[in-house]
């Protein structure tokens, strides 16, 4: 039993209309709502003598006008992904559909792992190759209508140059495999050939991460074709490897004698054995960049796509000192296997493969499927479409097959996370803009956007040339310069806040909602607008497998995510694990997933997690199913902890039926709450209450419970949410009481009494 303790309520005064999005200043209202909670220690907090420890807390509501408005329908989504082979037949079945569905999530967004393998997506399996005789080259998916698609592959990039990828990881770059007969080749679409633009604003590099500092005074490199004519060689020593995307003018050092100017080139190309002296003297380097702004423009004789001629291509590399007795002892391992080779990065790579290089690792769900079976609710879907390794024709392709098939779609997303593939802003802009050049030649209306990042959390030690802020502002210069910035339509980025998965997780759900309004603020300090719609395009506790995704915790994030973005003025929001999974150990010291399900032996749904009941609660009670408008009203908390970060968060929603809907999440794992809903006409200074039936949804402890070992987590306890009612006169505030780590949902009336 708790204690009920008085507490004091204040009004609070809103933001000036200028901090407002231009979309939702519609109109004023003269209602406001005070929320006042009294905090206490739950049973197993209390000391020997039975006293509760407690605290007054107050929620800020705005008096005048909503932060947003918005419908369920179209703001609260799932994605659906690639997996591995042989998954979709498993994942999408119709017993395993309906079961998704019944989270009352409603769009769907459709994620690109091909993209993430660095792998060619053939999203249709007829096409054409740019080299026919020999099956070999640059592919274009066929629009035309045929059997439909139920599956759909990547293919492996035989040119490649990064040893990591953010899929499988299982491939390696050809940079430093041991084979003098493989080669890396840069995308040939961000050669002047295909920019229109001197290839200095486009460079293309190769760096090399070494596991600790090594000596380096020289280099051997084995060029392909096409060479480069001009280059240089620099070093760094620094800490994080995503500044090599933005690359800061003092990020980079240049050899002594690493600057390589076209006639030298030329000399050295031919006289590959030789190492490259590029210092008198080894300088320690952590990180090793060969930096390449004039191409041979040279290439196969076999070929006459000039595709292979444009770039640079580099069959081996190799990095070490040349002692005095001349002998060069090589810093790189070379071996044809990620986990055996260094560590290489580079800034692009050539979409060229083959038909044999089908990557049978990844499948991607075919686009009939998943238009057909139900899980796009009839809504447009936000589509994606191949860049880093992929051509215009193909997208333009995607984008001609689905209108003939009348699917619905309004939204493309070019791209998927590259930032985490370190490509340069100025690079993914070249490449966005030939796509939209040829998608909007088939549909002028399509909305484009991205980029789609991998994560936009904003580190107050970053200095502010680097992170994906300044990332973003420079992405934005470039299409303004070309007068291109109309064609990006939508801001997409990625939201798992935490990488800690053997991290205390409730200091973590504190700091939660602060972490994303700061990385908005900042993206619109770098000049992101509010002008257009942002979308979460997928949203999880970790990129990271954990037991905390499975738990009561997941639930609590995902609906703070949600309540967080919605206030802050964001336009979609997308769940990823929407489709069953299985349990994930990426770290010694936990497992899970981000899912609303598992997956039985016999491909049916085994558990459901609280990840589920807390979506639900979402969907289906806190707000007004279907495409009724509501408006969300912004609530604060001083229950903080010693970082002044809220114990408590509240989101208050209108719904279209008028009512008052509030949902109260509680992230202290051992003190409970107690709350008591009043409003406030803060114009005539008048309050009044919720009255007559009150509905409460609480999920807690007391529903969910997470058991089993370590590798094997599942739930011993798995109920819906408990509803239970009150009836109030409307003269007092109805008092709820708030469990421990709970999400609760307050919805009732407003009573016409006004109480001075």
């Amino acid at each position: 039993m708790l204690t009920e303790i008085s507490s004091q309520q204040v009004p609070i005064s809103i933001a000036g209309a200028s901090s407002l999005p231009a979309q939702i200043m519609r109109r004023q209202l003269s209602i406001g709502l005070a929320i006042s909670l009294t905090m206490a220690g739950n049973l197993c907090a209390q000391r020997a003598d039975n006293h509760l420890s407690n605290a007054n807390v107050i929620i800020e509501y705005s008096p005048r006008r909503p932060v947003n408005r918005f419908t369920p329908a179209h703001d609260l989504g799932g994605a659906v992904d690639g997996h591995d082979k042989g998954s979709t037949d498993l994942l999408l079945t119709e017993t395993n559909i309906r079961e998704m569905l019944s989270a009352g999530l409603k769009p769907l967004t459709y994620r690109l792992r091909t993209e993430l393998a660095g792998d060619a997506w053939h999203w249709n399996s007829r096409g054409a190759w740019s080299d026919a005789n020999r099956q070999q080259g640059y592919w274009t998916s066929n629009a035309d209508l045929a059997e439909p698609i139920s599956v759909s592959y990547g293919y492996r990039l035989p040119r490649r140059g990064n040893t990591i990828d953010q899929a499988n990881d299982d491939g390696y770059s050809r940079l430093d495999d041991g084979d003098n007969a493989s080669f890396w080749k840069s995308n040939p679409y961000l050669d002047r050939a295909f920019t229109g633009e001197n290839n200095s604003i486009h460079p293309q590099w190769v760096v090399v991460e070494f596991a600790k500092p090594e000596p380096i005074n020289a280099v051997r490199i084995l060029w392909g074709a096409p060479c480069a004519q001009h280059y240089q060689i620099q070093y760094g020593n620094f800490d994080d490897v995503s500044d090599i995307a933005l690359s800061p003018k003092e990020l980079w050092h240049d050899f002594p004698l690493g600057k390589i100017l076209p006639r030298a080139a030329v000399r050295l190309s031919k006289s590959e054995q030789t190492p490259l002296r590029i210092s008198l003297t080894p300088i320690k380097a952590r990180w090793l960049r060969i930096l390449m702004t004039e191409s041979s423009a040279t290439g196969l004789e076999q070929s006459s796509d000039v595709r292979d001629r444009a770039g640079f291509a580099m069959r081996e590399i190799y990095a070490g000192y040349q002692d005095p007795n001349g002998t060069f002892h090589d810093r790189i391992h070379h071996a044809a296997d990620r986990k055996q080779q260094t560590i290489i990065h580079v800034s692009s790579t050539d979409p060229w493969h083959r038909e044999s290089d089908r990557d049978e690792g990844i499948e991607q769900p075919g686009f009939d499927r998943v238009f057909t079976n139900g899980l796009t609710n009839d809504l447009p879907m936000l589509l994606p479409s191949g860049l880093l390794y992929d051509t215009p024709e193909n997208a333009a392709n995607e984008i001609r097959y689905l209108r003939a098939r009348a699917y619905k779609f309004d939204s493309v997303e070019l791209g998927e996370e590259p930032d985490g593939q370190y490509i340069s802003p100025e690079d993914y802009g070249a490449l966005y803009l030939q796509w939209a050049e040829a998608i909007h030649r088939v549909a002028p209306s399509l909305k484009l956007g991205g980029p789609s990042f991998q994560e936009i959390l904003k580190d107050q030690d970053v200095p502010a040339d680097r992170g994906n802020s300044e990332w973003l502002r420079r992405f934005l210069d470039y299409l303004k310069r070309r007068g291109r910035a109309k064609d990006f339509s939508f801001f997409s980025f990625e939201w798992y806040p935490f990488d800690d998965v053997c991290g205390a997780t409730a200091p973590q759900l504190a700091r939660a909602p602060r972490m994303l309004e700061n990385s908005l603020r900042a993206m619109q300090r770098y000049g992101l607008s509010r002008d257009i719609p942002w979308i979460i395009t997928e949203y999880g506790y970790s990129a990271f497998g954990a037991r905390a995704e499975l738990d009561l915790e997941g639930a609590l994030l995902n609906a703070d995510i949600v309540g967080e973005f919605l206030t802050l003025g964001g336009d979609q929001a997308f769940l990823f694990g929407y489709t069953p999974g299985y349990i994930d150990r990426d770290s010694p010291c936990t497992a899970g997933n981000n899912m609303l399900f598992s997956l039985g032996d016999d491909n049916q749904i085994k558990d459901r997690f609280a990840t589920y009941f807390g979506a639900r609660l979402l969907t289906q009670e806190w707000l007004q199913p279907g495409d009724g408008v509501h408006e969300i009203y912004p609530a604060k908390s001083d229950a903080r902890d010693p970082r002044g970060n809220q114990l408590v968060t509240a989101y208050v929603v209108r719904r279209p039926d008028g009512l008052w809907s509030v949902l109260l999440i509680n992230k202290d794992p051992n003190r409970a709450f107690q709350v008591r809903v009043g409003f406030r006409d803060l114009q005539s200074k008048a309050s009044s209450n919720l009255a007559g039936v009150i509905d409460i949804f609480q999920y807690s402890g007391k529903q969910y419970a997470l058991d089993g070992s370590l590798d094997n987590p599942h739930p011993k306890r798995a109920e819906p949410p408990e509803h239970t009612t009150m009836k109030t006169s409307g003269i007092t505030p109805a008092t709820i009481s708030l469990p421990s780590y709970s999400l609760t949902i307050i919805r009732g009336r407003m009573s016409s009494r006004r109480i001075n």
